[in-house]
């Protein structure tokens, strides 16, 4: 018997069950997981408020965390009892002291990276990587707009995209959150609450916009960002923390030829290899120092409500992680 996090119906904070479940023996290509830490992430807000839909009810919550093999069923090769291991993967079911998870979307990790900062770098990090490495590729000399660069994804992208030797512009919400992005590499924190962005962005860049817009929040931002991009840049909206992008004409992206894209961590890393690139990039650059994730809350597991209330109200920066 070990206690998780389930839900029956979709809502606020208050839906969030933390209850006894039964775990079995772990089947062909599982293993049985003991959980050090627990990451949390907006997506896992999506999920509980029904932003995404759950496969079935009652249904487990959160898609990052890092632990240790307890057992493994038959068919693993690559990973043993003992083995310290993180994750940022399908199914839903992070919100768990222990849990039985496909081999397949474990990483190992190396011995230099605590429990508590694979568990809140996982899933931000290998976002960030897809997002500068593959997604749009940057490069020295680009400029980027990274919306909420306080955040745990912004302030990931600013520090690893001003080592790639780009131009970092980022939206915050406060003065305090400005100095956050600026510290972590953003060279123009703009305030979107005092500015339009799409203004202060062609002031900086005298007329000629960014290549590439990394735009989470979503319905709010979407069409002032396209207004920030120059001639065949590249809109990026991998998350929608104001609500969905409403439907588009097309040619909205008419006047720059721009590139449009709704990409997802899942499709990234979909093969085993795929994954395990992406997460030793990650590792590497965290190992060097290029980049430093700051877990900047914690909360024990069955504080698992007070932390989505206080991510929604915004009270919130950096990596979060519950400790289990």
């Amino acid at each position: 018997m070990t206690k998780a996090f389930r839900f029956y119906e979709t809502g606020g904070s208050d839906v969030l069950r933390f209850e006894d479940v039964t775990l079995g023996t772990p089947g062909e290509g599982e293993v049985l997981l003991r959980q050090k830490a627990v990451g949390l992430n907006y997506i896992d807000i999506y999920f509980r408020s029904g932003v995404y839909p759950a496969p079935s009810y009652p249904a487990g919550l959160g898609l990052e965390g890092a632990g240790v093999i307890e057992a493994v069923g038959d068919g693993v090769t690559d990973l043993s009892v003992g083995d310290r291991v993180a994750y940022a993967a399908q199914p839903l079911g992070a919100y768990a002291e222990a849990r039985i998870m496909p081999a397949k979307g474990l990483v190992k990790i190396p011995d230099d990276i605590s429990f508590e900062l694979a568990a809140g770098a996982m899933l931000q990090g290998m976002t960030a990587q897809y997002l500068l490495r593959r997604t749009y590729k940057v490069q020295k000399g680009d400029t980027i707009l990274i919306h909420a660069a306080a955040g745990g994804v912004g302030q990931i992208v600013c520090q690893w995209a001003k080592h790639l030797g780009a131009t970092v512009i980022g939206t915050v919400g406060s003065p305090e959150k400005a100095e956050i992005a600026k510290a972590k590499g953003c060279d123009y924190p703009i305030l979107y609450r005092d500015d339009v962005v799409s203004e202060r962005v062609m002031d900086i860049t005298k007329g000629q916009g960014v290549d590439v817009v990394y735009d989470s929040v979503g319905k709010d931002t979407f069409d002032d960002s396209l207004k920030c991009l120059k001639r065949l840049g590249m809109m990026v909206s991998f998350g929608q923390a104001s609500g969905a992008v409403p439907p588009i004409e097309m040619s909205k992206l008419a006047p720059g030829a721009y590139f449009l894209t709704r990409p997802s961590i899942f499709q990234y890393t979909a093969t085993r290899e795929e994954l395990l690139a992406t997460a030793q990039d990650l590792f590497d650059v965290l190992k060097s120092g290029v980049v430093k994730i700051d877990i900047t809350a914690t909360y024990p597991l069955a504080d698992a409500a007070k932390a989505h209330d206080d991510l929604e109200g915004r009270k919130t920066n950096g990596s979060i992680v519950f400790t289990v």
